[in-house]
This record gives C-alpha cells, structure tokens and sequence, in this order.
C-alpha cells in the first residue's frame, strides 16, 4: 500500500525558498507494491499477469503540462479531461506505484477559465488526484491574491524551488522540494519557475521574488542526491524546452546539472514524442557529465498524457505519450462530469448565438487572423487618439482560432481570453526599431497592415521596418496602438515601457472587439492571409 503524505507528517512551517534555505521541510513517504508490469489495452491500461513482470518493482510518473482550461475535447476531436481521468483511473488500476503530475498553466484559454476564475480547473484536478504541482505564468493571470484563494484547498503537493514566497498570500501552500519512497527508492521532486518579470504582467505577481533557476536548481538536486541519499531527482519545470540563450530553459538546465535524472516540462507547449522522433526535439539529452536524462512535454491542452516509466531496480527511465481521444469516450467517469455540468450554462449562453461570420476556417497559427486582430487595433486606436500611425500585437495573445461561419461572442473571448486594454503610446523610433528587433528574435509577430517588416533569419533581426512605406527614422516620435501586456513589458518588449501613454481604451480588447462586431451586423471576417513580418 501506498499511503499518503499528509497522513503521515503534519504540515511544518516552510523555510524561505532559496538556496542557501532550500535544505528545509520535507515531507516524505515510503510504501511497498509488488512489481508490475502493463500494457494499453482497448484504450486503457491494463496489468500483465504475474509471470511476465520483472524482478524489481517500477514507478509510472503521469504527467501534464499547459491543458489550459481545455476542459472538454478541442474542435479536431483530442483532449478532454474526462477522456484524461479514465487514462489516469487504468493506470493506476494497473500500476501500485504511480503518480500524477502537473507542470503548470492549468488554467487560462477557454470560458472556463473566463467565467469562472480558475475555480472549475482546480475542482476537476483535484478529481483526478494529482500528488504534485508546479505553477505556470498563467496561474498568475488575476494576481497572487486570487490565486491564493483558488490553490488554498488543493489536494496537491505544490512544488516551487526557486520563488520565494515567503510574506505572500502564497508562502503557506508550497515546499521547495519533496521526497517519496517507493520499494526502498528514494525520489526526489523540485519545482524550477520561470523568471516574472516580461512574462507575468506587473502587479500580478506580487510576493513573488524569482531565485536564478540554475543556482536553485542545481544546488537543491546536490542536496537531495548527497545529504538526503535520493536515488533519482525529478525536476518539474515550467520555463520552456528549447534553448534560449539565456540559460533559461529545459536543454540549458539540464546541460549545466549534474544531480537532475529527469525533467518533466512546460511552457513552450513543445510536443517531445519519442515515437515521432524529431532532430530539434531529443528527448535524451546530455548533461554536465555527459550522461543522457530524460527531458519530457506533451504538447497543449491536454492532448496526450506523459508516461515516464522507472525500473527501481536499475533506475533506468523511459517514456511516451499516450493520446487523449475519443476511444475513452465510453467509459467516462459520470460523477467527474456531474461536476462539470452546472458551469456548462454561463458558457454555452456566450458560445451559440452568432454575431458575425467567417468567410473560412481560420486557426491561432494563421498570419490572417493576426492580421485581423492587429488591424483591429490599429483602428480601435484611432478611436481613442488622433494620428496614429500603426498597431503592433502578440501571437501568444491570441489562443484558438475561429471556425468558417456563424462566430459568436465566446468564440471571440477564447480567441482574445486576455484582460488585455487597448493603449496608444507616443515612442521614438530609435526605440521602435529595438523593439522590432526583439519581435524578429520571436519569429515576427502581429502588426497592422501600415507595416511591413522584414528580417535576416540567422541572426533574427531586422534589415528592413517601413511604416507606411518609410523606414523608421531614429529620431521622430510615433504614436503606436497596441495592449497594456505589450506595454508594459511583456513579452520581453522592455523598450516599449520608455514610451508615454497617451490613450487608453476603458474595456478589454475582447469586449472591444465583440462590441465593434455587433454594430456591424452580420459582419463577414475574412482577413489578408500575407504576412507582414517575414524571415528573409
């Protein structure tokens, strides 16, 4: 039997998240199961007879990252939490050491979250048992104190090693690392979070003091290694896979440690899948000693669920995705969707009744619809200050597509869920054309139709930024529409924060737009689909 930690050791005061108080409570726990061995069978997962199973026992670690509030299947048929429980359910049916794990950004991205704050996300979590927990940048979305309110009663282990919350609404919810036992095996689990400052917006992240995520990291996964003898450290990360150059990301961590066996990821929405092996995406990747360790994430939305699959005999670890779809659909669990069902209400009023049209099927990656949106706020711009010259947005703003035909308010919060306002700034253009250097850096973002930007794809910046067919002139002041996120920073936008604002939009951008849709009346959507920001 597998018993839980909190049934064992009572919560203990925290000590202060950093490294040199990182060595503070720990909660742990030992249990002993019988080895196992399974296979998927009809969509679930089902245990092996006993002559088939190994010598030593093995520990199946389930994982997510980034489902977004996707609480039912998206528009191609995948994903669905209720799919996801009956994966979970088999697996833990099958397996007698298992644990269920989420690397952050739980919410934000449908209605759900919208309406409802977070509140339905961390319900249907808790449903599904999850033992750990890591926060994402989108966790923040409505300030510390909001959420705060939302994990107090969480089921789960939260995880942060390198935040301290210490004096925060917060302090009282985390462990800055965490032990489990599991057939004499000690495992031990770190947090590593992203740094606020340009991802979260200001004021959203208040309490929160980031820690430099190598030095926590790596000092945290020496102690547990060498003073509290764990045999293997698993590192939940939400800072994105792909290196940065900044030393900011899963490859760079995992480049510069050398206690870190595994790190289960989040962020970048990167699906790694050994199965479909791609040549920029290795799942084993080396460390400071050369050695391989396991680097996992499962895409978005919850569309597959991670299985990492350790052999506590040898420690050896191994992985794979296993897809969320409609093969579960029959054998969902009807309590988890009673849960669900009182919040359907609020969100089907906003999802089905029209108030434009779509000429065609537009998706969140399409340079059409950030045409459109950028277009959009160039002209929401123009409403609010005279002379404005162009607009710039986000492709990270924007989060679902709209689909061909009847468009309606909801469907325009899913695409815009942000509470982000419309703000004109007065910039200059030495610091435009920094900006848009950074943009490049990012693969080009939106910008309004007076714009065409074009950069060298090696070097990711610009060789060429017209406004209205004129290069930028360092020296003139230019009047700039655009959201308050950008403004203010996000998104690494730092030279947009030496700009004046001059204009403010008193309602957020979905509203605006959906308000503007309506008085047009029947509106048919159908944006240039050219790109305006291209590699050359």
């Amino acid at each position: 039997m597998l018993y839980n930690v909190h049934e064992i050791i009572p919560h203990t005061s925290l000590c202060k998240h950093s490294p040199r108080t990182l060595l503070g409570s720990l909660r742990s726990v030992c249990g002993i199961a019988l080895a196992t061995s399974a296979i998927m069978l009809s969509g679930t997962y089902t245990m092996a007879s006993a002559a088939d199973t190994e010598p030593a026992g093995r520990l199946v670690l389930m994982h997510t990252n980034d489902t977004h509030s996707q609480i039912d299947p998206l528009e191609d048929g995948t994903a669905g939490i209720l799919r996801r429980k009956v994966l979970v359910d088999s697996i833990r049916a099958a397996e007698p050491n298992s644990l269920l794990i989420d690397a952050g950004d739980v919410v934000q991205g449908t209605l759900f979250f919208t309406l409802y704050g977070g509140e339905v996300e961390n319900r249907l979590v808790d449903s599904l048992g999850y033992d750990y927990r890591i926060l994402g940048n989108h966790e923040f979305d409505n300030g510390t104190e909001a959420l705060a309110e939302k994990i107090r009663n969480t089921h789960s282990t939260w995880i942060t090693t390198n935040y301290d919350l210490s004096g925060s609404a917060l302090e009282d919810r985390f462990v800055p690392y965490d032990i489990r036992c599991f057939e004499g095996r000690k495992i031990g689990f770190i947090g590593i979070n992203l740094r606020p400052e340009g991802m979260i917006s200001e004021g959203n992240y208040d309490g929160v003091k980031y820690l430099d995520m190598q030095t926590a990291a790596n000092s945290t996964a020496w102690h547990l290694k060498h003073n509290e003898k764990v045999d293997l450290v698993v590192a939940l990360t939400h800072i994105g896979y792909a290196a940065s150059g900044t030393g900011t990301s899963d490859i760079e961590l995992a480049a510069c440690s050398h206690d870190i066996d595994i790190i289960i990821g989040a962020h970048s929405h990167t699906l790694i899948d050994p199965a479909n092996p791609r040549p920029n995406r290795p799942w084993r990747v080396p460390n400071a000693d050369g050695d391989t360790i396991l680097v996992t994430q499962t895409g978005k939305s919850g569309i597959n669920l991670g299985l990492i699959t350790i052999d506590l005999g040898s420690l050896k670890a191994d992985y794979r995705l296993i897809p969320v779809d409609s093969r579960l659909d029959s054998k969902i669990d009807q309590n988890l969707a009673k849960i669900i069902e009182p919040y359907r209400a609020g969100v089907d009023s906003l999802m089905n009744v029209p108030i434009a049209r779509s000429a065609r099927a537009l998706t969140n990656r399409d340079d059409a619809l950030l045409n459109f949106v950028a277009d959009y706020i160039k002209m929401r711009g123009d409403e609010l200050y005279d002379d404005v010259d162009f607009a710039i947005t986000n492709k990270g703003g924007i989060r679902k597509g709209l689909p061909k035909g009847g468009v309606s308010e909801g469907m325009i919060i899913n695409m815009l869920p942000f509470n982000n306002k419309i703000e004109v700034l007065e910039i200059k253009g030495s610091d435009l054309l920094e900006n848009f250097d950074i943009m490049a850096q990012q693969g080009g973002n939106g910008v309004s139709k007076e714009v065409h930007a074009t950069y060298d794809a090696s070097t990711h910046k610009c060789t060429q930024v017209l406004i209205n067919g004129k290069a930028i002139d360092p020296d003139k002041v230019y009047h700039m529409a655009t959201i308050d996120y950008l403004a203010n920073g996000g998104d690494y936008m730092k030279p947009l924060t030496r700009s004046v604002k001059v204009a403010v939009s008193p309602s957020i951008l979905s509203k605006d737009l959906i308000k503007w849709l309506q008085s047009k009346r029947n509106y048919k959507i159908d944006p240039p689909s050219t790109p305006r920001f291209v590699a050359k």
